[in-house]
């Protein structure tokens, strides 16, 4: 691709528009669709630090293991990217953010020097906020500030397990969870009734018994001063719902606390394989229910009709399983049990096809076994250790693919940065999980390029749901040209895309997507045309036209 001039990296700084014109765009023009959704998935810990008076507020000083302790990230930090614009800018519009809830205190050690629980999937008590994040008040200025900006915000709820059991974090109860045998993965059964490492205690998801509280949480609450109080909502909880006093009703009441009490959109939910699917079902009424509360109790700040979103991770999950999980010796349909999407786990790997093999496909089955519902697809991940180019040596062509396939896209903070995944001494997931690079996108000129880039391309994205839920159509093979359409009730949306283009004068077949005579803009040259014998003529740069209604 050829340099972008210095005219159009001032763009980056200066955004391409402000943040009051591109959010009343998005929020006034065009509907959110989650099927065509621009999402952003970052490591709280790890994206930036806003306030570095709680990165030690509490003691997990250790010394650990390369990228294996907390590191200073927080909600005051991604506050602060989005009152910049960068999200926006980006066109991103739904933020994903690693589990907020308090994790365990202690280390423990997995053979890779001392490990803390910065990655937010060891939880100690689902009711809390962990302060090295941040406050209830720094999450709740963080969802209506996003809100504002049209961009829905995302949590991960964790249901199969707490975190390890360390000096200062005892396990859970044996009503509540099971700490052997280790699963083996070779059946259906032995993905769930197990732990899936050693030392990861796994909440008994199967049971339906009543269970007392855990003692470590009435103690915690106690010295918190909150005890009463949530008790008295959990009463209320069980009261209205019927369900049994079982482990894993009482942690979906806590994570549904935070829709009630903040106006979360989403849920990505953890290790769903690991449990019985109905119990994904459950969670997803409790969650829609309380979502249906908070919007009737707060109606200035509903943004539109969607019903609450959920995406599984269904590990190893790919699109051309449709609508089925294949363990072996039982099928398992997660879509008829609670979820509106899964994670696509071979897009990384499909990546690799042209383009019109890899859209062609996954418009196939979009538009038909998977028809209302959606696959969250990525290149790269927090616990893939096969991203599509971990070189980042193709950082271009991943963003394109990504961008423009049908589905749901998924940037991994760093995707647009391409910060680096390789890091010297890290082991494991480690290597994925390194800091921003901000001060590289600050001083390097191909990081700059490549952040333009994936801003043109997720704008274009968030302008026209017809990208990702669209119907795709081929309309030249040489020069590559598709169209994508898209109507939903009286709304209706259709871009004309063309890659591999020669640079410098070009002419686009548009089909019949624009009548003769229609003036049409290139999203990532900004050149406006007229269309003419059912052809665009655009003169730039760039091999990419992305075309439509100016």
């Amino acid at each position: 691709m050829k340099k972008i001039t210095a005219l159009l990296l001032l763009s980056i700084a200066f955004g391409c528009n402000s943040t009051k014109e591109t959010v009343s765009k998005n929020t006034t023009k065009t509907p959110f669709v989650w099927e065509s959704a621009n999402v952003y998935f970052l490591l709280l810990d790890r994206f930036q630090n806003g306030n570095p008076s709680n990165d030690n507020i509490i003691k997990r000083d250790k010394p650990t293991g390369p990228l294996r302790g907390f590191e200073g990230g927080d909600l005051r930090g991604i506050i602060q990217k989005l009152d910049d614009g960068y999200f926006t800018n980006l066109g991103i519009n739904a933020i994903w953010m690693t589990p907020v809830v308090e994790q365990i205190h202690g280390n423990v050690d997995e053979g890779t020097g001392n490990t803390y629980g910065f990655h937010g999937y060891w939880t100690k008590d689902w009711t809390a906020i962990d302060p090295s994040y941040g406050t209830r008040a720094d999450l709740k200025e963080l969802v209506d500030k996003a809100h504002a900006r049209g961009i829905r915000i995302m949590l991960d709820a964790v249901i199969n397990h707490t975190g390890p059991v360390t000096e200062l974090d005892p396990a859970y109860p044996s009503d509540w969870v099971r700490t052997s045998p280790k699963c083996t993965y070779n059946s259906y059964d032995t993905y769930i009734n197990c732990t899936l490492v050693e030392n990861l205690p796994d909440v008994l998801t199967e049971s339906n018994q009543n269970v007392a509280l855990p003692p470590m949480l009435v103690e915690k609450w106690k010295k918190e001063g909150r005890y009463e109080q949530e008790v008295a909502e959990l009463d209320a909880f069980f009261k209205k719902t019927g369900y049994p006093r079982a482990p894993k009703y009482y942690i979906m009441k806590w994570l549904a606390d935070y829709i009630a009490d903040f106006g979360i959109d989403g849920y990505r939910a953890d290790t769903v394989k690991h449990t019985q699917e109905d119990i994904w079902k459950d969670f997803q009424a409790v969650c829609q229910s309380t979502f249906d509360e908070y919007k009737k109790n707060n109606p200035s700040k509903v943004l539109d009709n969607n019903k609450f979103f959920t995406v599984g991770e269904v590990y190893g999950y790919n699109i051309g399983a449709k609508r089925l999980y294949d363990f072996g010796d039982k099928k398992v349909d997660y879509y008829a049990n609670g979820f509106t999407s899964l994670i696509n786990f071979d897009f990384r790997n499909e990546a690799k096809l042209p383009y019109e093999e890899l859209f062609g496909k996954y418009n196939s089955i979009l538009q038909n076994d998977l028809k209302g519902y959606s696959v969250m697809n990525y290149t790269t991940s927090h616990d893939d250790g096969w991203p599509f180019d971990k070189k980042r040596e193709r950082t271009f062509e991943a963003g394109t693919k990504l961008l423009l396939a049908p589905g749901i896209a998924q940037v991994y903070y760093g995707d647009e940065s391409a910060r680096n995944l390789d890091i010297a001494g890290a082991q494991g997931d480690a290597t994925l999980r390194s800091f921003m690079n901000w001060e590289e996108l600050k001083t390097d000129t191909s990081k700059k390029e490549l952040l333009l880039h994936y801003q043109k391309l997720g704008l274009f994205r968030s302008n026209h749901p017809a990208v990702g839920a669209g119907n795709h159509q081929k309309i030249s093979a040489a020069p590559y040209v598709f169209s994508r359409s898209f109507a939903k009730e009286n709304y209706t949306d259709a871009v004309v895309v063309g890659l591999d283009l020669p640079v410098g004068p070009k002419e686009i077949t548009v089909g019949t997507i624009f009548s003769n005579g229609t003036k049409v803009k290139d999203a990532y040259s900004g050149k406006v045309s007229i269309v003419s014998n059912g052809k665009v003529a655009v003169d730039s740069p760039f091999s990419i036209v992305l075309l439509e209604k100016n």
